[in-house]
């Protein structure tokens, strides 16, 4: 077994083992320190936020890069951070372990303290989501995050090892800090926003193709057809998010979309999937298992890819 074929074992099997303990710390939170720096700094210099955007972007972007080449290149200690490094940018376990933690509130018949540990997992305000709402909320972030999280950053660990996947999760948290379309952000975020777009075009299809395998792996009776999943996929504001969603929505037969609240402003995001289906405790759990399964697919494909071409 080549050392590609071990390294990417093990980042797969860390991120289901461990998680995102809490007590460690992130990589994520020094590229958002260094977000923070560079959005003071443009700020301050009074420039052109849009040169600003591509600026950061392009400096952030090769100065990560090289900085986790040099970490991963040291004797002794490079394959630790390495490894390290690799499994950092994973999310998969931690999806699986908070979308079971939600569902399990939802089930004891704790809506509160399910909005609560809801709100760790998206932007929207959860405090007065009644149930359906909820559990809605749950299915949009739960696909959406499966390529965020796990398809798109495992997609680029495989092409091009920690510094690439990396790369990768600085445009992805460039986006997610900066890319909001209003007048704070509008022009700061662009750059980072269209950079995002690009990167996770292929991962967003693949994951939807992901999560289609593996409800049939399941034998789920699903019958999906591609043509409304595409339908659907086109209809939101990202030319990305939609496609695991459109997915998922069809897979488990429910209605996402609809009417959240996103920092105090209502917003009425497209329906997606049958109209007026319910989403029960049932169809989340089915999600779960369909998302761990569409994991193991993917880290399959990778690993069968790798010793035919490596």
């Amino acid at each position: 077994m080549n050392e590609f074929l071990i390294f990417i074992s093990l980042c797969f099997g860390l991120d289901l083992l461990l998680g995102d303990p809490g007590t460690w710390p992130h990589p994520v939170r020094f590229v958002g320190c260094i977000l923070n720096f560079f959005e003071k700094f443009f700020r301050k210099l009074k420039v052109n936020l849009y040169l600003a955007g591509f600026l950061a972007l392009i400096t952030g972007s090769v100065g990560i890069g090289c900085f986790v080449n040099f970490l991963t290149t040291l004797p002794v200690i490079g394959n630790f951070f390495a490894f390290y490094l690799g499994y950092a940018a994973l999310a998969l376990g931690s999806l699986i372990r908070e979308g079971r933690k939600v569902l399990s509130l939802l089930t004891a018949g704790e809506l509160e303290e399910a909005r609560h540990a809801l709100s760790f997992l998206v932007s929207r305000d959860t405090r007065v989501m009644d149930e359906q709402e909820v559990c809605r909320a749950l299915v949009e972030t739960l696909s959406e995050n499966f390529n965020d999280g796990f398809c798109a950053p495992f997609f680029y660990l495989a092409l091009g090892g920690p510094a690439g996947v990396w790369v990768y999760k600085f445009v992805s948290t460039m986006d997610s800090m900066w890319g909001y379309k209003n007048r704070k952000w509008r022009q700061l975020g662009f750059a980072g926003a269209r950079a995002d777009d690009i990167l996770a075009f292929i991962p967003a299809r693949l994951s939807a193709l992901l999560l289609w395998l593996a409800a049939k792996v399941l034998r789920l009776p699903v019958a999906v057809k591609w043509k409304e999943v595409l339908e659907d996929a086109r209809k939101t504001e990202s030319p990305n998010a939609g496609w695991p969603m459109a997915m998922a929505a069809h897979i488990l037969q429910v209605e996402l979309g609809g009417p959240a609240v996103y920092f105090d402003q209502l917003k009425d995001k497209p329906k997606l999937g049958p109209s007026g289906r319910e989403i029960t405790a049932q169809k989340i759990e089915q999600l779960i298992s369909i998302i761990l399964t569409a994991g193991f697919l993917f880290f399959g494909a990778v690993i069968v890819t790798g010793l035919v071409f490596l």
